[in-house]
């Protein structure tokens, strides 16, 4: 995924976007994966990779879930402002780091999309307060019907209480690790449960959460970013992986709440079609 740093509203606070699909030095836009998680295996099939084109060469990747059969759902940084990407497409298999096809199309495992759509209030500028994106397959994954994401009801996440018994499995194809002197990016499917550290607080607003991040728990890094944060062992998607607090993905990472009712319009509107 790519990842950026918060000025406006968090400093020094990072996007756990997109990851460059390059090996070289990283962009404005960085990476963020599971850290210290497990394999994930075939537990979450319908968690994929997605990768997005700038001009029409791989650029970018996140994670996301599959919500229907052709409706993938991501973080709004994912998905971009319009005209920001020019292609985009999923790795429907828990190892892409082993696909030779990646990060182009044509792959057995490989959809490209349609169309993809950020929340249409959504800026690059203030990511964070319209953080989620869908974006459309030109085919349909065929899962069984409990394997699909679900989006959460109306304000479902407020009488959650921060507590190391609330706790969310997230998932993503992230970085693994990330320090001054060692980087290990992966791009297998992993998950991590942390557990809720704030909600609706002056720090994480009314469209965040704070979540653990730590070699107990394990978390989210750069390459993570739009990857499901499931409530507890469920299948409801309470929110979409969004930022870092740091550079190193340690402390604590920030989460996109689905429980708000434009939110869930939003994502709605495209169920309903597909």
């Amino acid at each position: 995924m790519r990842a950026r740093f918060l000025s406006a509203l968090l400093a020094a606070v990072g996007l756990l976007g997109c990851e460059t699909t390059s090996t070289g030095p990283q962009h404005a836009y960085k990476p963020s994966f599971i850290t210290d998680g497990s394999l994930d295996g075939n537990a979450h099939p319908a968690v994929a990779l997605l990768v997005m084109d700038i001009a029409g060469k791989p650029a970018f990747r996140c994670s996301g879930t599959l919500i229907a059969p052709k409706v993938f759902l991501t973080a709004g940084h994912c998905a971009g402002e319009p005209g920001e990407f020019s292609g985009m497409r999923i790795f429907n298999e828990a190892d892409v780091q082993h696909d030779p096809t990646y990060p182009f199309a044509g792959g057995p495992n490989t959809i490209e999309a349609t169309a993809w759509h950020s929340h249409p209030q959504f800026t690059e500028a203030q990511f964070f307060l319209h953080d989620v994106g869908v974006v459309l397959l030109s085919k349909a994954v065929k899962l069984s019907a409990s394997q699909y994401g679900k989006l959460p009801a109306a304000g479902q996440l407020d009488p959650l209480q921060p507590s190391a018994s609330t706790v969310f499995t997230a998932v993503g194809y992230g970085l693994q690790e990330i320090n001054p002197v060692h980087i290990e990016a992966l791009r297998i499917r992993m998950f991590a449960e942390p557990h809720l550290i704030q909600i609706n607080t002056g720090f994480t607003g009314t469209f965040s959460l704070l979540l653990s991040n730590n070699a107990s728990t394990g978390g989210t890094c750069f390459g993570d970013s739009g990857g499901p944060n499931y409530l507890g062992s469920s299948s409801t998607i309470a929110a979409v992986t969004s930022f870092g607090i740091n550079g190193n993905c340690a402390g604590t990472g920030g989460v996109f709440r689905l429980d708000k009712q434009d939110v869930l319009n939003f994502v709605g509107q495209y169920l309903t079609t597909r």
